[in-house]
């Protein structure tokens, strides 16, 4: 029998006991012993539960217990997540999280203390929910350069824009309604800002280059200024709108992005619509790859926990993480990487074009034409500190936005 302790009981927490209950057989199965919940800590009591009878509101228990040998951390937050998994893996205990926040923060000290005791520390639904990413990059794609990451890592943004591109509607509305649904907290920033995003794309990036990237190093857009103008342009150029979080190799450097992006037809993420996630991979290799899901919710989420516990119980005694460096990979500067822009203009096309392509060279023009005094223009290739510089001298400039091509 494999002990293991659960760290929270709130949404993941009880998701996580769900799916040990409820798949047990297959679960015991293939970690080759049974897996057995010992303890769940969390600060409130749970009457009416059958979970009561393992509630503690002590972490000293879980730590002191030589027979936990597996620690599931579903608390989220930096605090007291980060201490007490510390403690955890110092008491010789692997650790299975689903906390971004952390792995992003902590990740690196935490991968060492693991790997110096042969225990692991394991965090796949950290960044896709369901989907296998982290296992595929830290086993199936090990004899790969990975060149790009792009990826929709962040379902309530999708849902809204999906929502916004196919039923005309303004952002104000589909966040009520999002976050009628449950899709998006009542304070979305986290979501709406990118902020989630950023912190999945900051530890992919760590994976692939082996260092730690700081999240804040990340330039972070998130979708507050997208309107539904936006869209009909899109759907005008025969293209959609998607937040993107990409890392990706130029020459020797690293430039990681999270912001809202055009993208054609031909774009493997253009189809990923409603709270689905998706992550483009190009390794040097391999080529390109796909990875498709569930990216949040409590079962699909919970679902990759349990998997990481699974693959803990069955290396108790062997580290098999792959792990970053703690010492810091400096980004290619923002202003260095090189893109085509859409640019929203208010003005007659016929007046103003003169005077943008004195700016911007020869770009292509795109009118809507429910859309009155006003014009949009793609740009060619340009680095994002040039079209800066250019975007200064045209005051007539309404929005911006990214294009991604393959």
């Amino acid at each position: 029998m494999v002990n293991i302790a659960v760290m929270g009981y709130g949404t993941v927490g009880s998701g996580v006991v769900e799916v040990i209950n409820t798949n047990s057989a297959v679960i015991n199965q293939r970690a080759g012993d049974e897996i057995n919940i010992k303890y769940v800590l969390d600060l409130r009591d749970f009457p009416g539960d059958p979970i009561q009878e393992k509630i503690i509101h002590d972490v000293d228990i879980i730590i002191n217990d030589p027979e936990i040998k597996i620690v599931v951390e579903v608390m989220g937050g930096i605090e007291p997540a980060y201490t007490f998994v510390k403690r955890c893996l110092e008491a010789g205990k692997s650790v299975a999280t689903s906390n971004k926040a952390l792995v992003a923060k902590h990740g690196a000290e935490l991968l060492s203390i693991a790997r110096e005791r042969e225990l692991n520390f394991l965090f796949e639904a950290s960044v896709g929910g369901g989907i296998p990413i982290i296992r595929a990059l830290n086993s199936s794609m090990t004899a790969d350069v990975i060149e790009e990451i792009t990826g929709i890592l962040n379902g309530t943004t999708n849902y809204m824009l999906t929502k916004m591109f196919y039923e005309g509607a303004d952002y104000d509305e589909v966040l009520k309604e999002a976050q009628d649904n449950g899709y998006a907290e009542r304070n979305p920033e986290a979501d709406v800002e990118g902020y989630d995003a950023c912190r999945k794309i900051a530890i992919l990036s760590s994976l692939i280059s082996g260092q730690q990237v700081d999240y804040e190093d990340i330039y972070t857009e998130g979708i507050t200024k997208i309107t539904k103008q936006d869209m009909m342009y899109a759907k005008e150029m025969g293209m959609t709108i998607k937040l993107l979080a990409s890392s990706k190799r130029h020459k020797d450097h690293l430039h990681a992005i999270v912001a809202p992006a055009l993208l054609g037809k031909d774009h493997p993420l253009y189809n990923i619509d409603d709270v689905f996630n998706a992550v483009f991979v190009h390794g040097n290799m391999l080529g390109d790859a796909m990875f498709y899901g569930s990216g949040a919710g409590k079962l699909p989420t919970a679902s990759a926990v349990v998997a990481d516990v699974v693959d803990e119980a069955k290396h108790l005694h062997r580290n098999i993480m792959t792990m970053w460096k703690s010492e810091k990979l400096i980004l290619e500067p923002i202003e260095d990487t090189c893109k085509r822009f859409f640019v929203r203009v208010s003005g007659n096309p016929e007046e103003m074009k003169e005077k943008v392509e004195n700016l911007f060279g020869e770009v292509q023009v795109v009118k809507v034409p429910a859309l009155e005094n006003e014009f949009g223009f793609m740009t060619e290739v340009m680095t994002e500190g040039d079209y800066r510089k250019k975007a200064e001298e045209l005051p007539e400039i309404l929005h911006m936005i990214r294009i991604e091509e393959r």
